[in-house]
């Protein structure tokens, strides 16, 4: 599965969470319930796992996100009333110091609010058609 197939079926989950819980809770709330749907569809998740960052090609440190699914993607999850730029500028960060390519930033706010982002810049594919 590509990491494009991999982030459609966290986004699925994501707005199967928001679907039957609404917003108003806590992020932790929303974190285990992304566990248990993404374990539902036989997606490996860990939550809150120490994760290298580098710099120099050195390890300085570690960062801890709120899901590491596939050990490929970076999710990180708020319960805002909507989505900064500093949020989306800090996934990007992160995605920089441990060497990911591919995360999401998902705001459980009053409606569902998805950011995906990439390491290195990924221009807008254009329908054919």
């Amino acid at each position: 599965m590509s990491d494009d197939e991999l982030t459609e079926k966290i986004i699925a989950c994501a707005f199967r969470v928001h679907n039957a819980l609404g917003p108003g809770f806590s992020e932790k709330v929303y974190e285990n319930s992304m566990r248990v749907a993404l374990n539902h569809e036989g997606i490996k998740v860990k939550r809150q796992v120490a994760i290298q960052v580098y710099f120099e090609g050195e390890v300085v440190g570690e960062f801890v996100p709120d899901l590491w699914v596939e050990d490929r993607v970076l999710v990180e999850l708020k319960a805002l009333l909507s989505l900064q730029k500093e949020h989306e500028a800090q996934l990007v960060n992160y995605l920089t110091a441990t060497k990911v390519d591919t995360g999401l930033l998902i705001n459980f706010g009053p409606s569902v609010e998805i950011k995906r982002k990439f390491r290195t810049y990924k221009p807008k594919t254009k329908a054919v058609g």
